[in-house]
């Protein structure tokens, strides 16, 4: 469900274990492209399909309908516009997420979301995370996967699903952690951007990265207590992958940012969503809750929502550093 890099990388890798997919996409101007050039038209073009093993659709009720399992892939400001048009009942689907984000406006997981609002039986709600980059995908280089579900042997099923030569699925029971974790990564990941941009060096980077974990830890602990080891792939794998990388939409928009543009002119310029920009609005509400102390996060929803320049929110963020 999605048209995007993610989505697309994601269809790749199923299309490696699973005879056929179905596949919801918005356009059908671009579904007719893909189907004539063997390929997104606009994300991902190097990955080539088999197109006769899609069956696409631009009616989300027909691959609903259709399917078992429902593989949610788009940015998080968009998911509540794709489920407006759903009147087909999902209670009894396979719910997977591979969305960063949480829903805005609700301030809730994707996977909490279609528990509670569509009837999705907690133990057939899954996500997925990384760390992982859909152009690696494309590439084909090792990847890696962490599929969470409070039922194990579910989430050890869909997995199998993942599996190939170079792709390695994990599972792991935390859904709430992987969920939460998922989005702070993009923030920090903003963030890691903007002292880029500033050119602050290596040095402060990897202070701001190692107190990002600290932070999402605690984080993590004062939402769901449950054990967990922030050291693990799915956390601290996927923060440093987020925070680092040339592929990262979130850690590019930051950099424009640091580099003096705009949030609008770099919302702009971007060609993807970087969903850390409406994540940190979301955690900022939710922490209003918590009163977690995140000094990271608020640095950037201040920069980002309150107009702070990044020079100043910077150096205040830097006085909690240890």
């Amino acid at each position: 469900m999605g048209g995007g890099s993610w989505a697309t990388a994601l269809a790749s890798v199923l299309l490696k274990n699973c005879e056929t997919i179905n596949w919801y996409m918005r356009r059908d101007d671009r579904i007719e492209e893909f189907k004539r050039i063997r390929h997104n038209p606009a994300y991902l073009t190097d990955i080539q399909f088999e197109t006769e093993r899609i069956i696409f659709s631009s009616d989300i009720n027909e691959v609903v309908e259709q399917s078992d399992t429902l593989l949610f892939a788009m940015p998080s400001p968009y998911f509540k516009d794709h489920l407006s048009k759903l009147t087909a009942d999902i209670s009894d689907r396979a719910i997977v997420t591979a969305i960063k984000g949480i829903v805005p406006g609700d301030n809730m997981l994707i996977t909490d979301y279609m528990v509670d609002r569509y009837g999705v039986a907690p133990s057939k709600a899954l996500i997925i995370s990384g760390p992982c980059h859909a152009e690696e995908v494309a590439l084909d280089r090792p990847s890696y996967l962490t599929v969470g579900g409070y039922d194990i042997n579910v989430a050890s099923q869909f997995a199998s699903v993942l599996n190939s030569k170079n792709v390695h699925a994990i599972v792991s029971t935390d859904v709430t952690g992987i969920g939460y974790a998922g989005v702070l990564k993009n923030v920090y990941a903003i963030a890691a951007g903007i002292v880029h941009g500033m050119k602050k060096g290596d040095n402060f980077l990897a202070m701001l990265v190692s107190n990002a974990i600290r932070e999402m830890e605690r984080f993590l602990d004062g939402v769901d207590s449950r054990p967990r080891q922030i050291c693990d792939s799915v956390y601290l794998g996927d923060l440093l992958v987020t925070a680092y990388s040339r592929f990262s939409r979130n850690h590019n928009f930051g950099a424009m940012i640091g580099r003096g543009y705009s949030v609008k002119a770099a919302k702009m310029e971007m060609e993807q969503v970087a969903e850390g920009y409406y994540g940190v609005k979301c955690i900022h509400e939710i922490n209003e809750e918590y009163q977690m102390a995140m000094p990271i996060l608020e640095g950037v929803y201040d920069i980002l929502y309150r107009r702070v320049s990044p020079e100043y929110a910077i150096s205040v963020m830097a006085k909690s550093f240890i």
